[in-house]
């Protein structure tokens, strides 16, 4: 059977390199080797198509960082987009395991090399591919503007084939990020990025995001208008079985708190 698997997935968080101000008077306290961080979102949407069948997302995740630029990390959501599909797929949540190397230089350059694998545990039908997904990722930052190129380096990406069922290791996401300090806990957001999917022209396409934050104290709100042209050309690669168009344009609202 040639799978039809019809979401690219995961967490697209605009990465850009953080900005610390110290005390003149006293040194920077030094950062927490361990994060965690928690989202509610009315949407899970990753890379600008659809993983939820628009409806809500819990998520969440933990880090470690250490001093040399070594970092490791967990995050998880809920997901739909597999067991939307046609059979008897029981993935329902996403798990992302990743690790890799951050650093800057010439001040206000910043870099961060590493390795994400997106694993979707469950039970998959005969003939279907699982969707389970690597890709190593090279990121380079300035200021509030950050690039990075993430390629697929397993057998598929996302459990899809090629138009005449070729392996579509080679696959890459080519993205453009940014965030603007507004002041009075205010930030502004951009992004726009570009998914080959190699073998399947027809699949590939452009996604784009503008959106506004504010921090409230006990965590931030964020509102963006998130769109794509996946219901161009490959309109029906990114339509599930609810007939939902995926990458269609719409307003994604988020709670985020980092502890």
């Amino acid at each position: 059977m040639r799978n039809r698997l019809i979401a690219i997935a995961l967490a697209g968080a605009l990465a850009v390199p953080a900005v610390a101000i110290a005390e003149a008077a006293a040194p920077a306290a030094a950062p927490a080797p361990f994060t965690g961080n928690f989202t509610l979102a009315s949407e899970y949407i990753y890379r600008g198509i659809g993983q939820t069948n628009r409806k809500p997302a819990v998520q969440g995740g933990f880090d470690y960082a250490h001093a040399s630029g070594l970092y490791v990390g967990v995050w998880g959501s809920n997901i739909s987009w597999l067991s939307d599909l046609p059979g008897d797929i029981s993935s329902s949540i996403e798990i992302d395991v990743y690790g890799g190397y951050k650093g800057g230089f010439a001040g206000d350059f910043s870099y961060d090399l590493g390795v994400l694998r997106y694993n979707y545990p469950g039970s998959y039908p005969h003939g279907f591919v699982d969707a389970d997904t690597t890709e190593v990722y090279a990121g380079l930052g300035w200021q509030w503007l950050s690039a990075k190129y993430s390629h697929t380096v397993s057998k598929h990406i996302f459990g899809w084939f090629g138009d005449n069922g070729e392996k579509t290791r080679g696959s890459g996401y080519l993205e453009l990020n940014a965030t603007f300090d507004l002041g009075d806990g205010w930030g502004l957001t951009g992004h726009a990025g570009r998914q080959r999917i190699k073998h399947f022209s027809d699949a590939s396409y452009t996604d784009w995001k503008i959106g506004v934050t504010k921090d409230v104290g006990v965590g931030t709100i964020g509102l963006a208008y998130v769109d794509t042209n996946a219901d161009g050309g490959a309109g029906e690669p990114y339509r599930n079985t609810h007939n939902k168009d995926l990458g269609k344009a719409r307003l994604l609202l988020t709670f985020g708190k980092t502890f």
